[in-house]
């Protein structure tokens, strides 16, 4: 441990090393923050400024059903004797305590503006004024029957508890939040019903391990409802390890309109989440063309919650519409799960959901216990007080004339009738108005009623068996104080499986469908011009760069990437940049190595066959919904061999294959011969002793091989003037013809559906 600096005297400088003064203090800061202000204790569930709270409210007799009293008078009192913080934040603090959206049972009973769902604040706390709850007074229960230890306070001019009685499991019924250094805490409120019963079968089979809790407990219960859409085995692996999160989502129905149309009604939204915020921000997206299913959103809320939202049209499925909102805002939320608290008050620690109930089981047989003992010291002290009356009673005169003759009449009554010093102040107090109650039958009638409570409490502090028979009972009843039954009670969050959409439906969904031309230039550079645009010649590049394919189709389509590694590449249509500038580099949406080149790109249309070929004259065919990938790296269709590289691509037309290679040579065989593959390296489409592969096409018998030359011209060979060329696969081919195929391309995919 660093040893304590003492200040010099005499303006004199000592040294310090900065690492240990940093330490020592960056120690006690976070063991502050951690200890005093971010975890709350396992035992009762509460941070020390919502138990100072409550222990002034307490202290002011606010208890429930009395008067209300000012928050102001609240918030300064705990200020100025046990909290040494700023108003403010002591009163945001007693105010999430009373809002009933955000504390499952709530804690304060509070009157006036507390604050809405909608985020606006509450009103300041010279105007509110509040008292305590039902829960309250049950946290609080025992306070003055020694059940908890005490501490000095900040001051030392007042005590304050060190932890609640907490007859009311409100770590995880009422949940709680909070940032400490170096951890943090998150734990969503639960059904206080569930949980007394799983704490009774923790009672019964103390050793129940968390899974089997989940048998009562069915998980969070919202105050603001919801719907939980997680499985049941992430559930239990969140509530075994007190760790993972809650995939919560609005509730919702559909109300029919006339002429068959309709809206939704959101009726429920995940806890935590401003309305006003949720609403404007699905009014941004609507004012951005994002969800182009939705027409309309309006608040039609008074005190229960109602978002209407309006489709597109009356054709519009509304779990596809709600499925794309719940993608983009907290309509669908995610709660984080940590159960990290301070175990007996000072280890941090994350706990399993077993383990917290125990700590709060462990903690009411603590309370219980040394509530027993208090009782039985009082009931002792009282006893000795009736023994000392009972004998004051049957010597009344006697006792009467040694008070009215003796100076010191204590000593003497306690030698004449062997009375305690307890009894004899007894009897010296008395008022005179009291001896005509002292009637020996009264007085031996509470003796009697006083031993056998006696006997009771003795043995209960020795009988561990009946320490959690009496705490199951105690559970039992606030179980039905809360219960199903009760509006308070009642489960508010419900919990479902989220309905199976076509991912492919849900994205298209979020997209408004526009026509645009595709542009990707030389050096690989991509975007999206708006409409079909015919006429590029007036399309800008960069210098040194130039066009390279171009082709028309919607923002909702799916681009095709494929790529001299072998690769199809897939990119949403919708996340091209706009035609203004020069775009982007591809490899922003693909990872497409930087020594690999683009060989094609076109629209996805999922109905269409590719015929692949590589450099080295390798080749084959495959359907195109086989090469549709779905991530950055894309899909390895075409397997290549260093130094071999992906060459060509055209769309399968036809009966027939022309290859054509840098050596100039043509050759044209049947389809057929290419087999069919989803992945692999092929058959030999064309041999060749030196260079390698140019270009691949396929085409229709009856329409001949046709071609476009750099000047643009079209030309057109039939099956008959190709005869000297024709052969089978994997043959060398011969010199093609004469003014033809001078670029030793074929030209052009078909209009719409390549370069």
């Amino acid at each position: 441990m660093a040893t304590k600096v003492i200040p010099p005297e005499k303006g004199e400088v000592e040294d310090v090393g900065l690492r240990e003064a940093l330490e020592e203090r960056y120690l006690a800061y976070a063991l502050s923050t951690i200890m005093n202000r971010a975890l709350p204790d396992a035992r009762d569930g509460l941070k020390p400024v919502h138990r100072r709270i409550l222990h002034v409210m307490r202290g002011l007799r606010l208890d429930p059903g009395a008067a209300f009293k000012k928050s102001a008078k609240v918030v300064g009192d705990v200020m100025g004797n046990f909290h040494p913080h700023g108003d403010q934040a002591i009163y945001d603090a007693m105010v999430r305590l009373a809002q009933d959206f955000a504390q499952r049972y709530p804690l304060v009973d509070g009157q006036g503006n507390f604050g809405n769902i909608d985020g606006d604040n509450a009103a300041a706390m010279r105007y509110t004024e509040s008292r305590l709850t039902e829960v309250s007074r049950l946290l609080l229960d025992g306070l003055d029957e020694d059940a908890v230890d005490f501490r000095p306070s900040y001051d030392g001019s007042n005590e304050e508890p060190v932890v609640l009685p907490a007859a009311f499991p409100n770590l995880l019924a009422n949940g709680s939040q909070g940032i400490a250094v170096g951890m943090a805490t998150s734990i969503p409120p639960h059904n206080a019903a569930e949980l007394c019963d799983a704490a009774l079968h923790l009672i019964e089979t103390p050793a129940a391990r968390s899974r089997t809790l989940l048998k009562y407990v069915k998980g969070p219960d919202f105050p603001t409802g919801g719907i939980v859409v997680d499985s049941a085995e992430a559930l239990a692996e969140a509530y075994t390890t007190g760790r993972g999160s809650f995939r919560v989502r609005a509730k919702w129905t559909t109300e029919e309109g006339g002429r068959g149309t309709y809206v939704v009604v959101i009726t429920e939204i995940p806890w935590l989440v401003q309305k006003s915020r949720l609403i404007e921000k699905i009014a941004e997206l609507l004012n951005d063309k994002k969800l182009p299913l939705v027409a309309d959103v309006r608040d039609e809320s008074a005190e229960d919650v109602r978002i209407v939202i309006e489709p597109r049209a009356r054709t519009v499925d509304a779990g596809l519409m709600m499925e794309s909102l719940f993608k983009l805002t907290e309509l669908e939320n995610r709660i984080p799960l940590n159960m990290n608290v301070l175990v007996k008050g000072r280890i941090p620690k994350v706990l399993g959901l077993a383990e917290v109930l125990r700590e709060w089981l462990d903690h009411r047989r603590d309370v219980l216990v040394r509530r027993s003992k208090f009782r039985l010291s009082q009931i002792e002290h009282r006893l000795e007080v009736l023994g000392g009356y009972l004998v004051a009673y049957l010597n009344l005169d006697k006792v009467i004339k040694i008070i009215r003759t003796e100076d010191e009449p204590k000593p003497v009554l306690m030698k004449t009738f062997k009375l305690t010093e307890v009894q004899a102040d007894a009897i010296l107090n008395m008022r005179l108005r009291n001896l005509r109650k002292l009637e020996e039958m009264e007085i031996r009638s509470e003796d009697k009623a006083l031993r056998e409570e006696h006997k009771k409490l003795k043995t209960l502090v020795g009988s561990e068996a009946q320490q959690w028979a009496t705490i199951a009972g105690q559970i039992r009843e606030t179980k039905a104080k809360f219960g199903p039954k009760t509006e308070l009670g009642r489960r508010r969050t419900d919990f479902a499986e989220a309905p199976a959409h076509d991912e492919a439906a849900i994205e298209e969904a979020m997209v408004v469908r526009e026509p645009i031309t595709v542009v990707v230039s030389e050096k690989g550079w991509v975007r999206a011009l708006r409409g079909h645009v015919s006429d590029l010649s007036g399309v800008a590049f960069k210098q040194d760069d130039a066009l390279r394919f171009a082709f028309p189709t919607e923002t909702t389509a799916k681009i095709l990437i494929f790529g001299s590694n072998g690769r199809f590449y897939t990119i949403d249509a919708a996340k091209l940049p706009g035609g203004r500038g020069h775009g982007e580099p591809l490899r922003l949406f693909i990872d497409l190595e930087q020594d690999a080149d683009v060989v094609a790109a076109m629209a996805y249309d999922g109905s269409r066959k590719f015929l692949v070929a590589s450099y080295q004259g390798n080749g084959f065919i495959v359907p195109e919904a086989e090469v549709l990938g779905t991530t950055r790296k894309g899909k390895q269709v075409l397997n290549l061999k260093a130094p071999d590289r992906a060459a060509a691509m055209t769309v399968v037309t036809g009966e027939q294959v022309a290859t054509v290679g840098e050596n100039r040579k043509l050759l044209v065989f049947p389809l057929d011969q290419v087999p069919e593959m989803t992945k692999g390296r092929g058959v030999r489409l064309q041999r060749y002793l030196d260079k390698g592969l140019s270009d691949v096409a396929t085409f229709e018998v009856e329409k001949g091989l046709t071609w476009i030359d750099t000047a643009g011209r079209t030309f057109t060979l039939s099956l008959k003037e190709l005869k000297d060329w024709r052969g089978d696969r994997a043959a060398a081919g011969r010199i093609r013809p004469d003014r033809f195929l001078t670029n030793n391309k074929f030209g052009a995919l078909p209009a719409g559906k390549g370069e």
